[in-house]
């Protein structure tokens, strides 16, 4: 019998695949249970056009998605820190701070999307990635700078 997977189960497959079981396996155990529906024509029929609009809803996140990350590649923040001698900035930049930033410009991002490469404990320009998506990334500029300049 060919059912169609609700739900994820263990080594038979992911929420919605179309399997092939056996009857017994089916009507007393997936079924009753809510992992799966029989594969009749109309459930095959609704299953595909409800991958037909999953897919497409993905596609519309992917593509903001990529416009996002690319419009953080353009973007280039300041942030004003208290310095001391041989440009050493007392603390450091978090990813809070850098969040508050891109909040300032209309961009709302995550703080834990946010990561750098190393800390930043300098003045100076730093890139920080920025996970807008599962595998999309964009880079950021962020120029840190004595407090006095920032005004």
């Amino acid at each position: 019998m060919k059912v169609i997977l609700t739900s994820d189960v263990d080594n038979l497959g992911a929420a919605g695949d179309v399997v092939k079981v056996k009857n017994g396996f089916a009507r007393n155990y997936l079924i009753p249970r809510g992992f799966a529906l029989e594969a009749t024509p109309g459930n095959l029929k609704e299953h595909n056009e409800v991958l037909r609009q999953t897919a497409h809803k993905l596609e519309k996140v992917r593509n903001d998605a990529e416009a996002l990350a690319k419009r953080l590649d353009e973007t280039e923040i300041t942030i004003p820190a208290r310095a001391g001698e041989e440009n050493r900035i007392h603390g450091t930049i978090t990813t809070q701070q850098i969040a508050a930033a891109l909040a300032e410009r209309g961009l709302e991002i995550e703080r834990k999307n946010i990561s750098f490469k190393e800390e930043i404990r300098a003045l100076g320009v730093y890139a920080a990635t920025v996970k807008v998506h599962a595998d999309i990334e964009g880079e950021l500029k962020v120029r840190v700078v004595p407090e006095a300049e920032s005004l």
